[in-house]
């Protein structure tokens, strides 16, 4: 029996939607507790986003104002971090659970620990009926988040398998297969999201790579007789 692991970022849901309702929350507490126009502060922040990344977001959009404290600036980082999220799976990533619920399937993921948490439990995911358990890797230290393989040996520990039995969907080539490849964890990389342009040597990249996750379960052999994976 394969064990099917997803990573959750751009593999499961768009991972900017998050970003998205994120500014939104920020936005209307900086009008509740300041009179700000929720329209223009989140306009500043998406072009800050999109002009020089997220490190400083909120600092960009407090000093447009005079309101630039590091008081500021933790409040909205916690607001960003603990709202409720406004997000849903991807289309695919729904038929796909439903497709593979004979596997035992799990999730790996990265990044602070509320956060993900909020995330699987906005997408339904944290207690989803076909998901056996979710693992935020920071929970076990963050020499334990991707590219290590602990969480990976911790799911091949309680399926009793072995790593060739476990294949590991993801989309960022820089962490998600380098750790767990020689040690034989089998590898897919979907096509999409913020490094879906990316190239690395081989090392990095994953055994096989699709465009849509409506591609995995003919990839693992549900509905054909030879697993593309087994030699």
């Amino acid at each position: 029996m394969t064990v099917v692991v997803f990573d959750l970022d751009d593999t499961l849901y768009k991972e900017l939607t998050f970003v998205e309702s994120g500014f939104k929350a920020v936005s209307f507490d900086l009008h509740n507790r300041f009179g700000l126009k929720p329209e223009e502060t989140f306009q500043t922040m998406w072009l800050e986003l999109q002009r020089h990344g997220r490190g400083k977001v909120f600092n960009c959009v407090l000093a447009r104002y005079g309101l630039e404290t590091k008081g500021n600036i933790l409040h909205c980082l916690n607001i960003y971090r603990m709202h409720r999220p406004d997000i849903s799976l991807y289309d695919d990533a729904r038929r796909c659970l439903e497709e593979l619920k004979a596997y035992p399937m799990y999730i790996v993921t990265d990044g602070n620990k509320l956060v993900q948490q909020s995330k699987l439990q906005a997408l339904g995911l944290y207690d989803h009926e076909f998901i056996r358990h979710c693992y935020i890797t920071r929970r076990y230290g963050i020499k334990n988040e991707k590219p290590s393989p602990h969480c990976f040996m911790k799911i091949c520990e309680r399926e009793q398998v072995d790593p060739k039995d476990v294949v590991y969907i993801g989309d960022n080539p820089n962490k998600d297969f380098v750790g767990i490849k020689p040690l034989g964890f089998r590898t897919v990389r979907i096509i999409r999201g913020a490094f879906s342009e990316l190239i690395k040597p081989n090392d990095y990249e994953a055994e096989h790579q699709i465009e849509s996750l409506d591609e995995l379960a003919n990839l693992l052999g549900l509905n054909a007789y030879k697993d593309p994976f087994a030699c």
